[in-house]
């Protein structure tokens, strides 16, 4: 087995005050609502280049629609959530969101516009108005990303940091987080100390063989806050978009939603729509039953393909252009062919457990975003919702953190497990994707945790495994289907809904009856 690598570092310097560690739409979002207090953001790659905000196509949903509201927009977030969802932060998200999609306006987004000038909102599935707003029909994650990006990188108060990655959390003999040990592309580990750690690192969807994610993108935030002793929630919940593009690259492109919500209808390989026989909203149905019956079509020698022919048609280069693009490129014409489609890890519902205001259980340690467990999205995130919970709590965590005085720590020290050789990481995301995927059973989930066994065996606590490992452990211990975690030996849902709880050192997930 590898050793871990211990780091110790000196308490913070006087000019190490707030350290964000993650620069998609979280990060920069709240680096710049801390302005003027200074803050320091580290990246992996140049900024854009390696966050899945950037790759977001369907937009933010925010009830802006004069016939919506926040109260319709909550109830619509706490019924995708399948019991899953905390209300009050359903509501706290949907009422804080129509004044975030503003700030985003006044930082220069170009969001899509009616021609009498009002904000143009899509229907997404599982919603009940129009309310996702977007850019160019698909470029709404670039476009944000783009602007926050201008915005930082003309802020004075923001220093930025790359390329390094976050490796662990430096805790001082209190358990205080005092900010991370940084990785250099060279492989030399550094402390990097702060009186506030954020973590927005983002999901997981790197953990499996067929993803829309950054391949970097693996839990790392997940097995770093576990490690330190965090409370983590819910990591079985992974949403697999039912729509990625499938033509053998990786990551798989995304042909969004918000194409089925335009009238693309679903087929199989010999032309037939089979989304009504699924689902009684057929295209439209929440995103975990249309990936179950996509899923189902291709284990039977179906194939599955989305046809925009007529919905889209002749429109799809100005209406679609991300989605056109990778189609050409992929030698696929959508104006006049179907696409071929299949499930892909897209986003994880659980995380580092964040309270109102985005504090986790750990001194000094704030987490935002994907990597964050809100209670906003249960599980089934409503589609659209993860943009919104992004810049929700990231103005949340700036207003707490703008005037506060922080709590010095004292010396600290991380441990630093060595990476997973690319070769046994590419054997996990293969082994992740077929027994820890749309669909899930007892015997793929133990012949899996074996798997993750041996290789910790053989390469340590890997954070890839650890993190995998928290996501197999909870998904075999919840013996029931509920949003996104469908098991085929226990297909149906638990009379009472139920939340998933674990922290070091139990070694496995307990349970915990939803409020």
């Amino acid at each position: 087995m590898a050793d871990m690598t211990r780091i110790k570092s000196a308490p913070p310097a006087d000019d190490e005050d707030i350290l964000i560690v993650g620069a998609g739409l979280a990060g920069l979002f709240l680096a710049l609502k801390l302005a003027p207090r200074p803050v320091t953001v580290i990246a992996p790659a140049p900024l854009g280049e390696a966050a899945s905000s950037a790759w977001a196509q369907g937009g933010l949903a925010a009830a802006l629609d004069p016939l919506d509201s926040p109260e319709t927009h909550a109830a619509d977030t706490v019924s995708a959530g399948a019991g899953l969802v905390d209300p009050v932060i359903a509501r706290l998200i949907a009422e804080e969101g129509p004044a975030r999609v503003l700030d985003l306006i006044s930082l220069g987004v170009p969001f899509d516009r009616t021609p009498e000038g009002a904000l143009a909102l899509s229907l997404e599935a599982a919603h009940s108005h129009p309310r996702v707003a977007r850019v160019a029909g698909d470029l709404a994650g670039k476009a944000i990303m783009g602007a926050l990006t201008a915005a930082v990188q003309d802020a004075g108060h923001i220093k930025l940091k790359w390329p390094y990655r976050a490796v662990s959390l430096l805790q001082d003999a209190n358990g205080r987080v005092a900010g991370i040990v940084t990785r250099d592309p060279k492989g030399r580990l550094a402390p990097l100390t702060a009186r506030q750690t954020i973590l927005c690192t983002g999901g997981s969807g790197g953990l499996f063989r067929v993803t829309t994610n950054p391949p970097q993108s693996r839990g790392e935030a997940l097995a770093m806050a576990y490690q330190a002793g965090a409370l983590i929630a819910d990591p079985e919940f992974v949403q697999f978009h039912p729509t990625a593009m499938d033509v053998g690259l990786d990551p798989a492109p995304l042909a969004t939603e918000a194409l089925r919500g335009e009238g693309a209808i679903l087929r199989n390989g010999s032309g037939e729509p089979f989304m009504a026989r699924y689902h009684e909203k057929a295209e439209l149905a929440p995103r975990d039953e249309v990936a179950r019956a996509i899923h189902s079509e291709i284990s039977a020698g179906n194939g599955a393909f989305l046809d925009a022919t007529v919905a889209v048609g002749k429109d799809f280069p100005a209406h679609f252009p991300t989605v056109f693009a990778a189609c050409m490129a992929a030698g696929i014409d959508p104006r006049l062919k179907a696409i071929p489609v299949a499930p892909a890890a897209h986003y994880h519902m659980g995380g580092v457990v964040a309270d109102f205001w985005g504090r986790s259980t750990l001194d000094g340690l704030s987490v935002c975003g994907e990597c964050a467990s809100t209670g906003a999205h249960g599980a089934n995130r409503l589609a659209s919702n993860s943009l919104l919970e992004a810049v929700v709590f990231a103005a949340r965590i700036g207003e707490r953190l703008q005037g506060s005085g922080l709590t010095q720590p004292g010396p600290s020290e991380g441990s630093v497990a060595a990476d997973l050789p690319a070769d046994e990481l590419m054997s996990l995301r293969v082994s992740m994707a077929e027994n820890c995927g749309v669909v899930r059973n007892a015997e793929g989930l133990k012949r899996l945790a074996g798997e993750i066994e041996d290789l910790e065996a053989a390469n340590g606590p890997a954070r890839a495994l650890l993190t995998a490992r928290l996501m197999t452990e909870a998904a075999l211990a919840r013996e029931e289907s509920r949003g996104g975690h469908f098991r085929s030996d226990f297909p149906e849902s638990a009379a009472t809904p139920r939340r998933t709880f674990v922290s070091k050192p139990v070694s496995r997930a307990y349970s915990e009856a939803a409020e």
